[in-house]
């Protein structure tokens, strides 16, 4: 639609499109909240015969409430008029497992929608795993003789990664050399911001900079041969809706340690491909010890179990399958 005005994405043309051109489509579907384009879809096309969907991708999630309570705040002053709204109106709101759907019932008291929770996941890895892992040890030959637990995606205060360190210099110290004498943290996502630096400061201050590589972002076959270098996926993060690393960590056969406040913890945990603790230093160490003392056959079958859990739950095909039924399902008469 052009152009957007201020953080809000404010653009002037949405409405007037959207009412132009709405009856050329079945369905209209909004990804996220707090922005313009969701109140502008209702401000277009709630009363009318095109119906709309809503997938809130997490934002609605009482961490945030929690975290940051002077947002909270700022939010809940267009909340009654146009999120809440937005929500109400909406043909189906979607969520993409029970935990996200439970959690977004407390961050607002005025809250009512048509709920769905519909299967979500991402597309298996393509390319030799071989060459791919290759490729990764070419760039980073170091790592090609450690035992790599790996951590990817953002390294944001949210996710967890001074708990990691923490933990991980904890382990250091407790267990014996023969168990640690080769584990290696493997960081990858950007690390050229503020709190990127903090966190290598904060490895040195422990005494485990030489026990971290940093790789900088990722992408393509050096992203997937850094899931097949490694022993194990971790992410201590304090809010995930859904974890797409993890599920590409699952699809590669890697073992997902995580802590319980991602939202698809419980499947992981019902798969047995993966292990999970609360989101603290005694959940994070507690995690490492788990995978570092479990026996290397167990560790195995856990491998095998990874690529069923992502078979069966987290492939995109099971996406479009559930979101094809879920709008099968629903009765546009009465939007």
């Amino acid at each position: 639609m052009g152009p957007s005005l201020l953080g809000y994405g404010y653009s002037p043309k949405l409405v007037p499109w959207l009412r132009a051109h709405c009856r050329s489509y079945d369905v209209v579907v909004v990804n996220g909240i707090w922005q313009y384009n969701a109140f502008g879809v209702w401000r277009a096309l709630h009363g009318g015969t095109t119906p709309y969907c809503v997938f809130t991708h997490g934002m609605l999630d009482p961490w945030f409430k929690d975290t940051y309570p002077l947002k909270h705040v700022k939010k809940w002053l267009y909340w009654p008029w146009a999120d809440y709204r937005v929500l109400r109106d909406a043909a189906a709101v979607l969520f993409t497992c029970e935990e996200e759907r439970r959690l977004a019932q407390k961050s607002f008291w005025l809250y009512r929608c048509n709920e769905h929770v519909i299967s979500y996941g991402t597309a298996r890895p393509k390319g030799s795993p071989e060459s791919q892992l290759q490729q990764f040890h070419d760039r980073f030959p170091e790592l090609s003789r450690r035992r790599c637990l790996l951590f990817l995606g953002r390294v944001h205060e949210k996710k967890g990664p001074d708990l990691l360190f923490h933990a991980f210099a904890a382990i250091l110290r407790t267990l014996p050399s023969g168990v640690t004498k080769h584990l290696h943290l493997t960081m990858a996502g950007p690390d050229d911001h503020p709190y990127a630096k903090q966190m290598k400061n904060l490895a040195v201050t422990l005494g485990i900079a030489d026990r971290v590589t940093w790789t900088g972002m990722l992408t393509g076959d050096l992203k997937w041969g850094a899931f097949h270098a490694s022993d194990a996926f971790v992410l201590p993060s304090h809010q995930e809706n859904f974890g797409i690393a993890v599920t590409e960590a699952l699809a590669c056969g890697v073992p997902v340690l995580i802590s319980d406040k991602i939202n698809i913890w419980q499947e992981i945990a019902r798969c047995h491909a993966g292990l999970a603790e609360p989101d603290d230093l005694e959940g994070t160490a507690r995690l490492l010890r788990r995978w570092l003392d479990m026996p290397e056959g167990d560790r195995e079958e856990m491998r095998k179990a990874a690529r069923a859990c992502f078979s069966a739950n987290f492939d995109i095909e099971h996406t479009a399958a559930s979101f094809s039924t879920m709008l099968n399902s629903l009765d546009f008469s009465h939007t």
